[in-house]
């Protein structure tokens, strides 16, 4: 991993902090063999009170209810992963950070029954920036609709967020910038918008806010449960319905939300200009209240920052 990001000094496994280096997973592990896993992707925030991680509890909640659907035992309270969370930042040193929980199965068993293998829990975290390139927040991202689709509801849970899930999320990526684009969205398999490679999609049309119904084909995202709420905060209609993929070409404003995303404009879509072609006021107010309540800039009347050092 060492020059594609920002490595740390230490990561918590188990109840204990080891050297970054010396987190190994064996190779006949079943998170190697067969993606077995499930993670969460948080972030931390620099605040006038400290760092300050975003919707731990909500986070923590989902990582414990991807384990539930995976029947995955941690060996950890949801309190004590929220506490190892606050540690972590503080062992690492780091004002700001992306936190990433892991709970794996590890070496044991040799075929798909897990059975034998035991369950691992490790929590790196790492300075890490604008998740779609540098600018992206300010100017947007150009998009296309990926060839790939998201799968159909009970062929795989996508309210797990579960590491082998996403190497159709991969897929989607390495075509999109194949072909040119920062990222893509992706249809289900009904034909309509179901989220992006790894983010949920807004679109904005007449002044209100409208986002793909939870169909079960995309993952209910936290950040996406945020922006909504802050839209209600602000007076700004909000509907979730069916959106077909014409509706992507004609919205007057489109954006990701996401943890590492944050809230990102989407410029156009299949080289098909959004609105004026710059981030529009629906978009450019969600972001800058979002981005100001998770910098402590603004009240926080939800409840969504952890102060590291409280």
């Amino acid at each position: 991993m060492s020059g594609q990001f920002n490595e740390a000094d230490w990561i918590w496994k188990d109840g204990e902090f080891i050297p970054w280096e010396d987190a190994e997973v064996h190779l006949l592990s079943l998170a190697v063999q067969f993606g077995s896993s499930v993670f969460e992707g948080i972030r931390c925030y620099a605040t006038p009170e400290g760092p300050a991680i975003f919707r731990l509890d909500a986070h923590i909640r989902r990582l414990f209810d991807s384990c539930k659907i995976y029947r995955m035992e941690p060996g950890h309270s949801p309190e004590e992963i929220r506490v190892a969370c606050r540690a972590a930042v503080r062992k690492n040193h780091l004002d700001e950070c992306y936190i990433r929980p892991m709970v794996l199965r590890g070496y044991g068993a040799a075929g798909l029954n897990p059975v034998g293998s035991p369950v691992e829990t490790y929590l790196p975290c790492w300075p890490w920036g604008e998740y779609l390139g540098e600018g992206a927040l300010e100017n947007g991202v150009d998009v296309c609709v990926s060839t790939w689709q998201r799968p159909r509801p009970n062929t795989f849970p996508v309210r797990a967020k579960a590491a082998g899930h996403y190497n159709n999320a991969q897929l989607i990526k390495m075509e999109a910038v194949e072909n040119g684009y920062t990222e893509a969205i992706v249809v289900g398999p009904d034909g309509v918008v179901s989220e992006g490679g790894g983010q949920n999609v807004f679109l904005v049309r007449d002044g209100a806010l409208v986002t793909p119904a939870m169909d079960g084909s995309a993952l209910p995202g936290i950040t996406r449960d945020a922006v909504i709420t802050l839209a209600e905060d602000l007076e700004i209609e909000v509907r979730e319905e069916t959106v077909a993929r014409e509706a992507l070409y004609t919205a007057d404003e489109l954006f990701f939300t996401g943890t590492a995303t944050e809230v990102t404009p989407i410029r156009s879509v299949d080289g098909i200009t959004v609105g004026e072609g710059e981030p529009g006021p629906v978009t450019r107010e969600l972001q800058e209240r979002f981005m100001a309540v998770v910098r402590g800039e603004a009240p926080d009347p939800h409840g969504w920052r952890t102060v590291v050092e409280g």
